[in-house]
């Protein structure tokens, strides 16, 4: 879709016409085909989504780069039969980004319902549709990749008709010569009495409501949550009708969260991993693709933009408390310890794996010295502690290996025995026996060691991406946060071990690229 934002008004006509020539030359229509083969072809069309997108709309779904067409996602097919299903639908489809939401239900949905009228539909799918942006001149340019399709799409015009009769996207509205009304509206505008002819709306869709300025505000949400549901709402006959918001959740305190939160609203939550790891769109990226995705945009952006699980920074931890210094000599250590924490799962799913090296230094201050926090498989963290194991040895550091007493009775550990067998000897592993209390409750009370001081970072580690990833992961630490917390509770583990004999425990705490491990530098 072009973009339109920050342009002139002839800027974005211009782009607008150079589009509509795109859309011209992409939809080539077969002069050969028989009459007999054409209804043929439309009747499999109008019955098959994936196929309808992939026929009439080559040029959004071609791969520049390979040439080769990128099929829908199993969530498109399925919200496609479910709003076709439904004339009365109140749902929302809150799909991460990069996922096609506009693409889908401002343009091909909406295309593909109109068109079943001309298959033999008893009755047409919608009369009016309403587009709803941020503000007017957005709506005006989500309508305007509409207006493209419905007047310059040869191959849909030349099974169903021309459709393109009168009215822009640049002034808000446009009508097709069966009669059927498209509109744009932004937030807040009202849309009372709006209606083409006798009908009212029956097909809305609110696109990406929310932003980032507008979530900080509670009370503009409030505002705003109240006008969707009362005025936009109303503008529908009595509920009838399609009432659609499509949007990725970058806020709990957003339109979105509370559109979701209505019981009678269908939600479909779609991120771009699913629970066991997966990309959900497979077709059109590779896991290689999304790590490189969260490896660029840290953790908590990644989150937010692709995992529909919007962090607030701060909720525990904040980040001038993340404190990088000098680190100490090895030998000024008194203690230091490593705490493992290998997750439930061997498999390189959505589990990440976590091992923090943690010291304790002459004057009682916590240093985080090394980090180990990947979404890969146990045997990796497994040759990675060996190999930390080795070169203290060969340096004449002492470390503690600590892990929960729970795992170390689970066959997770046998790939520990494994690799020691390999090198001839067993890693010493110690068992943290100790039982634990809630795990948020636990992480919040080491806390104000940051904020009052105690807690430094090694700085030569500042560009490690485990340590990096590490820092991520505490800041983003929160309760009931639905990312992962095997990081900050492997630091945890180590803080309560370290602290057992220091002078620190007088204080009542309430706690305000991958390398391959042969050749880690430590």
């Amino acid at each position: 879709m072009p973009k339109y934002d920050k342009l002139t008004p002839k800027e974005a006509l211009e782009l607008w016409k150079a589009h509509c020539e795109d859309v011209q030359e992409a939809t080539t229509v077969n002069t050969h085909e028989t009459d007999a083969q054409k209804k043929q072809r439309i009747k499999r069309l109008l019955s098959d989504y994936g196929a309808f997108v992939d026929y009439y709309f080559p040029h959004y779904t071609t791969n520049p780069q390979t040439g080769k067409q990128t099929p829908c996602a199993p969530f498109h097919l399925k919200a496609a039969k479910q709003i076709i299903c439904d004339k009365n639908i109140k749902a929302v489809y809150k799909w991460h980004r990069g996922a096609a939401k506009s693409t889908h239900l401002d343009i091909f949905i909406p295309m593909w319902l109109k068109a079943q009228i001309y298959g033999g539909a008893s009755l047409r799918q919608f009369w009016v549709m309403v587009l709803v942006g941020k503000s007017q001149d957005n709506a005006n340019t989500l309508l305007a990749d509409l207006q493209a399709e419905l007047q310059y799409n040869k191959r849909y015009a030349a099974d169903f008709g021309e459709q393109y009769n009168n009215g822009t996207w640049e002034e808000g509205s446009f009508v097709t010569k069966d009669g059927t009304a498209f509109f744009a509206r932004g937030r807040g505008q009202s849309p009372r009495g709006l209606r083409y002819r006798s009908h009212r709306p029956d097909y809305i869709v609110i696109d990406d409501l929310d932003d980032d300025e507008l979530c900080e505000n509670p009370a503009r949400v409030s505002r705003l949550t109240d006008w969707v549901k009362e005025a936009l709402f109303g503008a529908l006959d009595g509920g009838r009708g399609r009432f659609i918001m499509v949007g990725n959740l970058i806020s709990k305190t957003s339109v979105l969260a509370n559109i979701c939160a209505i019981k009678s609203v269908k939600v479909s939550q779609v991120d771009i991993l699913d629970k066991e790891g997966r990309v959900s769109w497979a077709a059109k990226w590779t896991r290689a693709e999304v790590q490189a995705i969260e490896d660029f945009e840290g953790y908590r952006s990644f989150q937010k933009e692709y995992m529909n699980n919007p962090i607030v920074e701060g909720a525990v931890f904040r980040q001038d408390w993340i404190r990088w210094a000098k680190r100490p000599a090895w030998r000024d250590f008194t203690e230091i310890v490593l705490y493992i924490d290998p997750a439930w799962k061997s498999t390189a799913k959505n589990d990440y794996k976590a091992a923090k090296l943690w010291g304790k230094d002459k004057q009682t201050r916590l240093w985080h010295l090394r980090a180990f926090v990947r979404q890969t498989t146990l045997s990796e963290m497994v040759r990675w502690c060996y190999d930390l194991y080795e070169w203290a040895q060969q340096q004449g550091i002492a470390i503690k290996f600590y892990m929960e007493a729970n795992f170390m009775q689970d066959k997770q550990l046998e790939d520990f025995e494994t690799e020691g067998q390999l090198r001839g000897y067993q890693l010493p592993i110690l068992g943290d026996k100790r039982k634990k209390p809630d795990k948020f409750q636990r992480i919040e009370a080491v806390a104000p060691l940051w904020e009052r001081g105690f807690v430094f970072y090694d700085e030569q580690q500042k560009d490690d991406p485990d340590m990096v990833r590490a820092v991520d992961f505490t800041l983003a630490f929160q309760k009931g946060m639905r990312g992962h917390d095997d990081a900050p509770d492997a630091d945890e583990g180590a803080i309560f071990l370290l602290q057992k004999h220091s002078s620190i425990s007088k204080f009542t705490p309430s706690f305000g690229k991958r390398r391959s491990a042969k050749n880690i530098t430590w």
